[in-house]
């Protein structure tokens, strides 16, 4: 007996052909038998969603097949009104009416997944659109509502600033859910809050911010909620908080990986500007445990990402790259043109760590615009996050390579004054100035900073800000090493070694999330020490930076140039030889690895017009 309507089996056997894969190939990836799946195809067996869902996405086929194995959305009943606020439809009619109520409920839930479905392989806009037609579907179901608005506030916004429809959504839902008692309502809650605060956190500015509230409330928020997840018993049983709040007492009971993991995930991106880097690595490896056991590929992919973001701001470069090979294959498996740029800017900010330029530029400058200007055509996501993140390996790449030049002849200075709201392009424009010999010019930026005290004053104590001011020491370095602006330097050299005191040791300054890593936060501290007169101080940070260094060689050139300098600073028995062959050695490395600008640097300190015209 065979299925009359049999369009779901023969598009199956059209898109398993076209892709390549035989039967037992397929079967494999989907997790079930040949001989099952050979039946679905020939129309002997129906296949269940779940099973249209996973060929979806391994044949990359959008949703086609899943369509296929469900109920037409126009075939459905409209929703009616329930007032239960439960997401799990309990109509008190008859027969007909529990039928409709399964029904809604079976839409959206198959709305859910196709959306899921979606967002995994990348495709943010038809991710989006089914969210919102399950959100519209859910009418007078508080619960439903919840945790579509949820889906959709997990969508990408524009970096620096706050998305308000989304902050709309989220405080409506939280509204409708208050009075609701019930075990499920309280993991709603702290999963929107959670969203709230990281939505609320991204701002950069008083201008970027939400009204009043800024992301220092964000911040705060998020530390609550992670406090009423713990208490709650589901991060840490043995937390318990003594407020007589009734997220607390009611939630005790709930121990849901999802809510571990959306909490998790939101609340340690909320605190990443106000939190030690060491404390969002602790954050990000209880994310990453709470993914394995859920078994989602979304959270997989955003705890895999968080927790190499961690392990470089905390030095831990080594370790960052077993968990990006771990984030290749999730590339690979997931096969979504989004998390395969993700995969790539990754590999590009390693290869500018390590020196290997040449590849670095094939993505940067090659394959990168086409990636984004296909991402931006076809799917939902912010180009503005895509750009400026290109655009920050762009302008690192140029100076790693000391062409600076090169920014004021494209279109790239354009858009880093186009992002001057970002205090890191101001800076990094700044530094581009001081290494192309307009070097007033870039005083004049850097006085910006200590003019604007305000915002200077408001700057969060990690997150940004570290990336920040490890450009605005190389602009003072710059600065120093030029002479005649002491006068400016001293006006700002208090604040920036007052703000990069608590980041020492072994941490790295990554921009963007993640874009460059822009240097060790010591050799940034023995950077200020130097221009402020303090050689001996400065001898002691460069040290310490030697440690984060290691294991990057361009990295180490401008340390050892660096450490050079403070040695003649110091002055005494030896320590001219001793800087001398610094010096050599930091020559080698640039000249090794094409730094030309440091390259030049280091001849003119060695005094030798050869090795400066050669730069």
């Amino acid at each position: 007996m065979t299925i009359e309507d049999n369009a779901l089996g023969a598009e199956l056997r059209r898109r398993r052909v076209a892709a390549g894969l035989s039967l037992s190939e397929l079967a494999h990836k989907v997790h079930c038998s040949r001989s099952f799946l050979s039946r679905v195809e020939t129309g002997q067996r129906r296949a269940s969603v779940e099973l249209a869902q996973l060929c979806d996405q391994v044949l990359e086929a959008n949703g086609a097949l899943t369509d296929l194995a469900a109920p037409s959305p126009d075939s459905l009943p409209r929703p009616a009104r329930t007032g239960s606020g439960r997401r799990t439809a309990r109509p008190a009619g008859g027969g007909h009416a529990s039928r409709a109520g399964a029904q809604r409920r079976q839409e959206f839930d198959r709305l859910l997944r196709r959306g899921d479905l979606s967002h995994t392989t990348g495709d943010m806009r038809e991710a989006d659109r089914l969210y919102r037609a399950a959100l519209h579907g859910a009418a007078e179901d508080p619960r439903a509502q919840a945790e579509a608005v949820i889906r959709m506030a997990r969508r990408w916004s524009d970096p620096g600033q706050v998305d308000h429809e989304l902050l709309h959504l989220i405080r409506n839902s939280l509204a409708e859910l208050q009075a609701d008692g019930g075990a499920e309502a309280v993991g709603l809650r702290l999963r929107l809050t959670a969203h709230l605060a990281k939505k609320v956190a991204m701002a950069v500015s008083e201008d970027t911010a939400a009204g009043r509230v800024g992301p220092e409330e964000g911040a705060g928020l998020a530390a609550d909620t992670l406090s009423r997840l713990s208490a709650a018993g589901r991060d840490s049983g043995d937390s318990r908080d003594s407020r007589d709040s009734r997220d607390v007492r009611e939630g005790r009971d709930v121990r849901d990986d999802e809510v571990r993991c959306e909490v998790l995930t939101e609340c340690r991106w909320a605190r990443y500007d106000f939190a030690p880097a060491a404390d969002a690595l602790a954050l990000s490896q209880r994310l990453h445990a709470a993914a394995v056991r859920l078994d989602s590929p979304y959270f997989h992919g955003e705890a895999l990402m968080a927790l190499v973001i961690d392990q470089l701001r905390t030095g831990r470069v080594y370790s960052a790259l077993a968990t990006a090979s771990q984030y290749r294959k999730y590339a690979a498996d997931t096969r979504s043109v989004l998390v395969t740029w993700q995969r790539h800017t990754l590999d590009a900010l390693l290869d500018l760590w390590h020196g290997r330029f040449d590849v670095a530029a094939d993505w940067i400058l090659g394959e990168s615009p086409k990636y984004i200007e296909g991402l931006h055509t076809d799917l939902a996501v912010p180009a503005d996050a895509l750009r400026q993140t290109r655009l920050g390996q762009a302008f690192w790449l140029l100076r790693e390579q000391g062409r600076m030049a090169d920014l004021f002849t494209s279109d790239l200075a354009e858009d880093v004054e186009r992002h001057a709201y970002f205090p890191i392009w101001r800076a990094g424009l700044a530094l581009a100035l001081c290494e192309t010999g307009q070097h007033a010019e870039g005083a004049d930026l850097l006085a910006g900073f200590a003019a604007d005290t305000v915002a200077f004053s408001r700057f969060p104590p990690s997150g940004w800000a570290v990336p920040t001011l490890v450009v605005l020491a190389e602009v003072c370095a710059a600065l120093d090493i030029q002479g005649g602006y002491e006068d400016r330097l001293r006006e700002l050299l208090p604040g920036l070694r007052e703000r990069l005191a608590p980041h020492d040791g072994q941490q790295i300054a990554l921009a963007g999330w993640p874009t460059v890593l822009v240097g060790s936060t010591a050799r940034a501290r023995g950077l200020l020490a130097l221009a402020a007169g303090e050689p001996q101080a400065a001898l002691g940070h460069f040290r310490q930076g030697a440690v984060p260094a290691r294991s990057s060689q361009p990295e180490l050139a401008r340390l050892r140039l660096a450490e050079a300098r403070a040695l003649r600073g110091v002055g005494g028995p030896g320590n001219e030889d001793r800087a001398r062959s610094l010096l050599r050695e930091a020559l080698r490395s640039a000249r090794a690895y094409g730094m030309a600008q440091l390259a030049a640097q280091c001849g003119r300190l060695l005094g030798d017009p050869a090795d400066t015209d050669r730069g």
